[in-house]
């Protein structure tokens, strides 16, 4: 694995870029200058920057919330969203009945997909954009609803795979931990975001609208903070990944304020994956 110094090092050796965004380019409260910067340089070279997030709504708003978390518009060229690759699916299962998981301003995942909500007892299924108050509840709160749904063997139509966001200096829960603890009892779990293949087949479908032409997979590097979903997705789709160990990992994989490769290195091992790039955080 290479320690990179700046993006620049490496942009020459490819068409585009498949950003993440929470814990890369923003933390949920501002952006990040040097991240935005990078990706500023790296269009202005001739690349093209795909933002490709986790999360569960479709793209629609994204742009002005970037807005006002300051990310320049001129930083990236396309966003892919959790939320548009799984509104298939969602689609598909229309009308339901469904149960819904999630707080209310996620509201614009479900518009226009003709489900129907019920209670738990009569649904068809059950789909997930979040805990429905995240602010103050964990994944153990969801644990009487979950081995409800496996008695019944009901699908879970998860539209966040993330398992925690930082929001801030917060650590804040997402639909992906629940996924994971269904799962751990023998739940049935769909989900369509990073490191699944949906989202990344999406991605490529805009960016070669955007290009006027198909890039080939190794010229195409994947950025994200996240072992289990960026590097992961990134690995299985054959793409060269840059980890930024920051990001959702915080300190815990600094030593004096440095990145330490031997900590990268064995968080990467725990999780079975591998990098070609890492840096402290994205510039």
């Amino acid at each position: 694995m290479d320690i990179l110094e700046s993006l620049d090092a490496v942009a020459a050796r490819y068409d585009a870029v498949l950003c993440d965004v929470w814990g890369v380019v923003h933390n949920g409260k501002r952006a990040y200058g040097p991240a935005c910067a990078a990706l500023q340089r790296f269009r202005a070279r001739g690349g093209a920057v795909a933002l490709v997030t986790n999360v569960p709504r479709p793209r629609g708003p994204i742009p002005a919330q970037l807005d006002k978390l300051g990310v320049p518009r001129d930083a990236w060229d396309i966003v892919v969203t959790s939320g548009d690759a799984i509104r298939a699916a969602l689609k598909a299962r229309a009308p339901g009945p469904m149960y819904k998981i999630g707080p209310a301003y996620d509201a614009s995942l479900w518009e226009g997909l003709g489900l129907r909500q019920s209670e738990l007892s009569e649904a068809a299924f059950v789909a997930i954009s979040g805990l429905n108050h995240d602010d103050v509840e964990t994944p153990a709160d969801y644990a009487d609803i979950l081995q409800a749904m496996r008695v019944r063997d009901l699908e879970l139509i998860c539209a966040n795979p993330d398992i925690v966001v930082r929001v801030g200096e917060r650590l804040v829960w997402c639909a992906g931990a629940i996924a994971r603890d269904y799962e751990k009892i023998g739940g049935r779990v769909v989900m369509a975001g990073k490191p699944h293949p949906p989202i990344y087949d999406l991605a490529y479908t805009e960016l070669s609208a955007h290009l006027g032409r198909a890039s080939q997979r190794s010229r195409l590097l994947a950025i994200g903070d996240g072992i289990a979903t960026d590097v992961r997705g990134a690995n299985r789709e054959g793409i060269d990944c840059l980890f930024v160990a920051s990001g959702m990992h915080g300190e815990a994989l600094m030593t004096g304020g440095k990145l330490d490769l031997t900590k990268v290195d064995a968080a990467l091992a725990q999780e079975g994956v591998s990098a070609r790039y890492a840096m402290a955080e994205l510039g």
